[in-house]
């Protein structure tokens, strides 16, 4: 990891993402989201946690970021649940302490939506896996503003790039950043020749608007 520098982390991660499937970009046969909406690239980051190199790689990405721009950090926080186990491994890496971030309360017992141990004042990274929307991640990010701490960032593996999510966190006046991106992965793919230079073009305009795609 000793060559890992934030000036070519984007791609490295997104070469590592296509190369374990996932992410996937097809422009020709688009996938169906949840929603109903036509997309051309699938992504499961959860698939990173069954490579050790890759999900290392992860780590110790988001450990430069944080180590270079957010030294005075406290606390990792991790979304759950895909952002957990990414948060645990930031966490031991920096020795850190390390919570979690329920989506919601829970309907008993002490009701917790943060578990673990975040106290007023401490400054807080929260790690999201995936940056669609940035809904969920930003309800975690209130959850810890809401109990008193400062979000020093939201750190993410992967994001769209939708300008709707980017407006969104600055809204919220919360920071963003993410070790790889739209962008890089398509640049990437071509490299690497999983997508034509002629798709190019469609997988940019998803990007501008994702409604209009495939149909």
């Amino acid at each position: 990891m000793s060559n890992l520098t934030l000036s070519n982390l984007p791609n490295e991660i997104a070469k590592n993402l296509l190369e374990i499937g996932a992410v996937a970009l097809r422009p020709n046969e688009p996938f169906t989201w949840t929603s109903g909406l036509k997309s051309p690239i699938y992504c499961d980051n959860r698939l990173t946690m069954s490579y050790p190199d890759i999900r290392n790689l992860v780590a110790e990405g988001f450990a430069t970021i944080i180590r270079e721009r957010y030294a005075d950090v406290e606390v990792i926080a991790g979304t759950s649940t895909a952002g957990i186990p990414h948060a645990a491994w930031v966490a031991g890496k920096l020795n850190l302490p390390m919570a979690y971030i329920r989506d919601k309360a829970k309907g008993h017992g002490k009701q917790n939506q943060i578990e673990g141990r975040i106290t007023p004042g401490q400054k807080v990274i929260v790690i999201e896996d995936l940056i669609s929307t940035g809904g969920s991640s930003l309800k975690a990010a209130q959850a810890v503003r809401e109990a008193g701490a400062e979000v020093s960032a939201v750190l993410a593996i992967f994001t769209y790039q939708f300008q709707s999510a980017t407006k969104s966190f600055q809204d919220e006046g919360f920071q963003l950043e993410t070790l790889s991106n739209y962008s890089a992965l398509i640049d990437t793919a071509v490299q690497l020749g999983k997508v034509e230079q002629s798709d190019v073009a469609a997988l940019q305009a998803w990007r501008e608007n994702p409604q209009a795609f495939g149909v």
